[in-house]
């Protein structure tokens, strides 16, 4: 099948395009090139996107549901409709998040998203992000603490072989955790620290061994301290480190967003939703983890008082980043596009338009609202 884009504005990584039109073919973008060589006639779909945003879908590596389901739901209906949902606010592409839980529960997540076809209509899931259990009491959030555990081979060598998991947050500082992050980096997981308090020696040392990413910075870490630089001490000054963040403007104010973005660049500051299965619904009381989540005023806490995720989602947190940080529409967008790509080592393949790269667009309007959003070619939703 042969579909055109034309009209609009196409960004891609060596800038903003006019009077161009996109190309594809076959799941691929085959070319982009000015829009009087383009045959529209020889088409076998056009969409006219003058005045539009053409843009690289986005992805979303750290999220745990929306619209009443979760990952921790372990069943394809579940997959089905987070993958609906995040298409609906511009998402091409997502690693389905868990949480600190039972090995039954997880191994049920892993086997029932192995044994069941990908979905076809909505964002694609590239896999399983294992938040937790591996998780620091101290900084547990909203993780169950009677579920956390130290690293066990016989326990975490299977869900690797798997093939479902792509990353791993870890608490680094518990026994076993940088044989761990060793073992599984072999195997090419991806690790990031969160729900830690290791020190800044520690997390050179797990640098090392392969960590390459931070779980919702500033969250679930030591605060910054001038002699003491602990987590994010390693994450703000080591270039090889990715930096989540959640830029609802509630787990992070958004001058320290700024901060953030300003330290990491573009290029190493990933934007995530962390986002639970009340995203998309209103205030209300909701389950994560077998816990009670309260939602009012869009903010989620467990009993405790502690944060419980968020009802952020991707389209919003690009918004947010342009006006937390005074970015411009493109630059914000790379944050929640090619950079998570790079974090995950799909860059290849997923992440920007450019000709041979796989064809997830997803088509902004003026106010940088989604209109609609393609996945391996295909529309998967139109507003």
């Amino acid at each position: 099948m042969r579909t055109i884009l034309h009209g609009g504005k196409i960004i891609t990584p060596d800038g903003v395009l006019e009077d161009h039109a996109l190309i594809i073919e076959s799941e691929i973008i085959k070319s982009i090139i000015p829009i009087n060589q383009a045959d529209i006639a020889k088409s076998d779909l056009t969409i006219s996107t003058a005045d539009k945003w053409i843009s690289p879908g986005l992805i979303d590596i750290h999220v745990h549901g929306s619209d009443l389901s979760d990952a921790m739901d372990a069943s394809p209906g579940a997959v089905e409709k987070l993958s609906r949902f995040f298409a609906s606010r511009g998402v091409t592409s997502f690693l389905l998040t868990t949480g600190t839980a039972s090995k039954t529960d997880l191994d049920l997540v892993i086997s029932s998203f192995t044994s069941h076809p990908i979905p076809r209509d909505g964002a694609y899931p590239l896999g399983i992000h294992l938040e937790g259990p591996y998780l620091s009491e101290a900084r547990k959030g909203a993780q169950p603490a009677d579920q956390l555990r130290n690293p066990d081979p016989s326990e975490y060598q299977p869900w690797f072989e798997s093939g479902a998991v792509r990353l791993m947050t870890i608490a680094p500082e518990l026994p076993g955790a940088l044989e761990l992050i060793e073992f599984g980096f072999q195997q090419g997981i991806q690790f990031a620290v969160g729900h830690s308090t290791a020190s800044y020696e520690v997390m050179q040392i797990a640098i090392e061994k392969g960590l390459r990413q931070a779980t919702h910075t500033f969250n679930g870490m030591n605060p910054l301290h001038h002699r003491d630089p602990g987590v994010l001490g390693a994450v703000l000054t080591d270039n090889r480190v990715f930096a989540q963040v959640i830029p609802d403007g509630i787990h992070v104010h958004p001058a320290v967003v700024k901060l953030l973005v300003a330290s990491k660049g573009i290029e190493r500051t990933v934007l995530i939703t962390d986002a639970i299965r009340a995203a998309g619904l209103g205030d209300g009381d909701y389950d994560l983890l077998s816990q009670t989540v309260t939602v009012q005023n869009g903010v989620a806490r467990i009993a405790s008082g502690s944060l419980a995720g968020s009802v952020l989602t991707m389209d919003q947190a690009v918004r947010n980043v342009m006006e937390f940080c005074d970015l411009p529409f493109d630059q914000a967008l790379q944050m929640g596009s090619l950079t998570p790509a790079k974090s995950l080592g799909i860059e290849k393949m997923r992440g920007s338009i450019s000709e041979g790269m796989r064809a997830d667009i997803t088509i902004f309007d003026q106010n940088y609202l989604v209109e609609r959003t393609l996945v391996g070619g295909e529309i998967v939703y139109t507003k």
